[in-house]
C-alpha cells in the first residue's frame, strides 16, 4: 500500500484525489464482497429480520400498550433491542479488521497493492458502516411494508428519528471498533478491550451513575452530564424522546435533562455526539495505523 502523495498540509493534487476515489471504491467494494461470504454478516442479518418476524407474529402492530398504538409499539420494541444487540455485535466483528489482518501477516501483501492507506484504511471503514446498518434498517423497513399493507398507522416522523438515531450509533461504534482495532496488537486483545468497553458502557446506564450519585453525593447535574457522554446513554434516552416527549420513564431525572439540553437541544445532541465520537474515533485510528509501525 502506497504512502500518501502529499505531505500533511499541502493540498492534495487532482491526480491524487482521482486515486483515493479509486481505492477507496474498490477497497468499499472488497469489503462488502468479503462480508457477503462471511458467517458473522449471515448470522448479523437473520438475528434483525428474525427479530421483526417475532414482533409482528406476536401481534405488536395491533397492540395498545402505555398509549402506542400501530407500528409504534413494534418500533419502540425494536430500537430497544437493538440498543442491546447492535454495539457488541459491532465491535467484537469490527475490531477484526485491522487486528486480524495484522495477525494473519497478510499487511505485507495488502500493503504492496497500488492503493493509498488512506484511501484503504477509510473505504473498509464505510464498508463497515454499510454492513452494519443494512440489516438493521432493512428488517426496519420490512416491518413498515409490513403494516402499510395491513392498513396499520406508520408513525413517519418518529421512524425517521430512530432511524437516524440507529444510524448515529452505528457510526460511533464502527468507529470505536477502528480504533481499538488499530492499536491492538492481536484479535483476542482486540476483542477482550472491545468487550470491556461494551460492558462499562452497559453497567453505566444505571447502576454505575446510581452508586456514584449515592456513594459520592455528586450533584445530579453532575452525573446527568457525565451520562450523556455515554453512547449508549444518549441513543437510550433520544429514542424515547419523541414516544414519551416528557421523558416520564426517566423520572425525575428528565427535568435536569431538559434543564440542562432542553428538548429541541438534546434532540440536536443525539444525533451530533456519536457522529462526532465516531468520526474522532476513525480519525484517531487512522493516525495510529499511519504513524505505528507497519510491517
Amino acid at each position: 500500500m502506497r504512502a500518501p502523495d502529499t505531505a500533511p498540509g499541502q493540498t492534495p493534487s487532482p491526480s491524487a484525489r482521482h486515486a483515493f476515489r479509486t481505492g477507496f471504491f474498490a477497497t468499499l467494494r472488497l469489503e462488502i464482497a468479503e462480508a457477503f461470504r462471511a458467517r458473522w454478516f449471515a448470522i448479523y442479518s437473520v438475528v434483525f429480520f428474525a427479530l421483526v418476524g417475532v414482533l409482528l407474529t406476536f401481534g405488536l402492530t395491533e397492540s395498545r400498550v402505555l398509549g402506542f398504538t400501530g407500528l409504534s409499539r413494534t418500533l419502540v420494541t425494536y430500537i430497544q433491542l437493538t440498543m442491546a444487540i447492535v454495539p457488541i455485535f459491532i465491535l467484537i466483528t469490527t475490531v477484526r479488521s485491522l487486528a486480524g489482518d495484522r495477525e494473519a501477516g497478510v499487511f505485507e501483501w495488502v500493503l504492496g497493492l497500488p492503493v493509498g492507506i488512506g484511501a484503504w484504511y477509510f473505504g473498509r471503514f464505510a464498508g463497515r458502516c454499510l454492513l452494519a446498518a443494512a440489516p438493521v434498517v432493512g428488517a426496519l423497513a420490512v416491518a413498515v411494508l409490513y403494516g402499510v399493507a395491513r392498513g396499520v398507522a406508520v408513525p413517519w416522523l418518529e421512524l425517521g428519528f430512530d432511524v437516524g438515531l440507529l444510524l448515529a450509533m452505528i457510526f460511533a461504534f464502527v468507529g470505536i471498533g477502528f480504533l481499538i482495532s488499530a492499536f491492538a496488537r492481536s484479535v483476542d486483545t482486540a476483542q477482550t478491550v472491545a468487550f470491556l468497553l461494551w460492558l462499562a458502557l452497559v453497567l453505566a446506564l444505571d447502576l454505575v451513575l446510581l452508586g456514584a450519585l449515592i456513594r459520592g453525593r455528586l450533584a445530579v447535574e453532575g452525573v446527568v452530564a457525565i451520562a450523556m457522554l455515554n453512547p449508549l446513554q444518549v441513543f437510550r434516552t433520544g429514542s424515547m424522546l419523541l414516544f414519551d416527549p416528557q421523558l416520564v420513564l426517566l423520572g425525575p431525572t428528565a427535568f435536569t435533562v431538559f434543564d440542562i439540553f432542553g428538548r429541541v437541544g438534546f434532540m440536536i445532541w443525539s444525533f451530533a455526539y456519536p457522529l462526532l465520537l465516531g468520526t474522532l474515533a476513525a480519525v484517531g485510528g487512522w493516525a495510529i495505523l499511519r504513524r505505528g509501525d507497519l510491517p
